[in-house]
């Protein structure tokens, strides 16, 4: 891995995609709790505008839940890509959601467990742990039995986090699709993320020529790496936007 100091300076030519949670802002452990610190909306529009627009908020949460804590005038992919909104695009009414029969097995598995709390994000669904990290590998083997009579669902561990998500929320593909956007086409894409579903997008960054940066600790495929949220922040207003 890289120094931060030698992390690449964005030029017009990029498309920056970020993640929200642990990326932009500092995971709490009360996921409604969580906004992006002070300043870094105006930094991101000044940024915004030298990159011509190619921001991208790309995030597990629900649009609806995404596009109330970034600016709208952002670029918005919400639930690992299933649901795309451009610069000044509301969400749609109609939330997407879980299977109802998904949603009761995975209550079903959860039940009993102390300190763990289920999430509903549209079609996926979290399930949280912070609070009591031991119960992982218990929690894991419930949630995998109980998703395995839903077609095309599959659970993907994260930070404190288990998720049972489609095949088709996936971040790589939600870069892919992205870029072939007229507003994005033709761009370098730099990815930022914190977390295990962002490793997909940094596969389709890297195969595509792009910067993949990894936040905070742990194996990665990324090719460089800050250290924590404050450190993106300090980046973003380091490219020499005034």
């Amino acid at each position: 891995m890289h120094a931060p100091a030698n992390l690449p300076r964005l030029t017009d030519r990029h498309a920056l995609f970020l993640d929200f949670d642990g990326t932009l802002a500092p995971i709490q452990d009360d996921a409604d709790t969580v906004r992006l610190p002070d300043g870094l909306a105006d930094s991101l529009a000044r940024l915004q505008d030298y990159l011509g627009g190619a921001i991208i908020i790309i995030s597990g949460r629900d649009i609806r839940d995404l596009s109330s804590r970034v600016p709208g005038s952002l670029w918005r992919a919400g639930g690992h890509g299933l649901e795309i909104c451009a610069p000044g695009e509301a969400p749609a009414d109609g939330q997407l959601d879980a299977p109802a029969g998904l949603m009761a097995a995975m209550d079903q598995a959860v039940e009993g467990l102390e300190g763990v709390r289920t999430e509903p994000k549209g079609p996926v669904v979290a399930v949280h742990y912070r609070q009591n990290p031991d119960i992982a590998p218990l929690l894991k083997a419930r949630l995998e039995a109980s998703i395995a009579d839903t077609k095309g669902y599959k659970l993907q561990a994260g930070k404190m986090v288990f998720e049972a998500k489609p095949g088709s929320a996936n971040k790589g593909k939600a870069v892919e699709s992205l870029l072939t956007q007229d507003a994005l086409k033709d761009r370098i894409p730099v990815m930022i993320g914190d977390d295990t579903t962002d490793e997909d997008a940094f596969d389709v960054v890297n195969r595509l020529g792009g910067v993949s940066i990894k936040v905070g600790d742990g194996e990665t495929r990324a090719t460089y790496r800050l250290s924590s949220p404050q450190d993106v922040a300090s980046w973003i207003n380091d490219q020499g936007i005034k």
